[in-house]
């Protein structure tokens, strides 16, 4: 068990980053109560009110729920936290339901955008996709993002920001997964430039099918890279 001593000013959210860490990898589960607050003061070499602060912090994101005369426990991914920070990574069904709620928001996002689009819009995509200093997840971030711009409904594009929030951290352990694998990678990139195609050549219908033949793509190697860990 890796646990770190805490020596900053906001002891609280480092108490509060610990115990994330250690609920992802496997030190503490979903539904385990935690140890007591002495106990954890202890373990982390902290006060109390740290300790306590901490716990509210993560009750607050969905990440613990506190039982009364019983204690704290450890919940499971929490889609109501999908309008707050996540950061716990999402479990096989989660990453099911999440992808469902993709497929049915972004495909209809390419469809508008290739309708909506403008010139400077087709530009900053094209530079994003060109952008060879950046790759990954924050590529793939910004080319989802511009496409939303590019749909013109402000609501649209905060809904993908907050399920793009929800999958940020498995979705840079996939591409850190994938990263040697020029084969996947070249596939995504070319994925990737037939979507914006498709939006450029001002046609909903392929933007569609070229959005919904990409995510159903990522989903099943991110699936198959989850239940490799399992």
């Amino acid at each position: 068990m890796n646990v770190e001593k805490i020596q900053n000013k906001k002891v609280s959210d480092h108490v509060v980053e610990q115990i994330e860490k250690m609920i992802e990898s496997g030190d503490f589960t979903i539904g385990e109560k935690l140890p007591s607050v002495r106990e954890l003061c202890e373990l982390f070499g902290v006060g109390r009110s740290a300790v306590r602060d901490a716990i509210t912090t993560l009750k607050g994101k969905g990440t613990v729920e506190v039982k009364q005369g019983e204690g704290t426990y450890i919940r499971g991914f929490d889609s109501s936290s999908l309008f707050k920070s996540q950061v716990l990574l999402p479990s096989l069904k989660d990453i099911q339901e999440l992808f469902q709620v993709r497929k049915m928001l972004e495909t209809g996002m390419a469809e508008m955008a290739s309708l909506n689009r403008t010139d400077e819009m087709i530009s900053e995509m094209e530079d994003i996709l060109s952008n060879q200093s950046e790759s990954g997840w924050g590529s793939d971030y910004r080319f989802h993002t511009a496409i939303a711009k590019s749909s013109g409904n402000e609501i649209l594009l905060q809904l993908v920001g907050f399920i793009s929030s929800a999958m940020k951290k498995v979705m840079i352990e996939f591409y850190k997964h994938i990263e040697k694998d020029i084969k996947i990678v070249n596939q995504i990139d070319q994925q990737h430039d037939r979507i914006l195609q498709a939006i450029k050549d001002q046609n909903p219908k392929v933007a569609h099918q070229e959005m919904m033949d990409h995510l159903t793509f990522v989903e099943a190697l991110l699936q198959s890279s989850v239940l490799e860990k399992a």
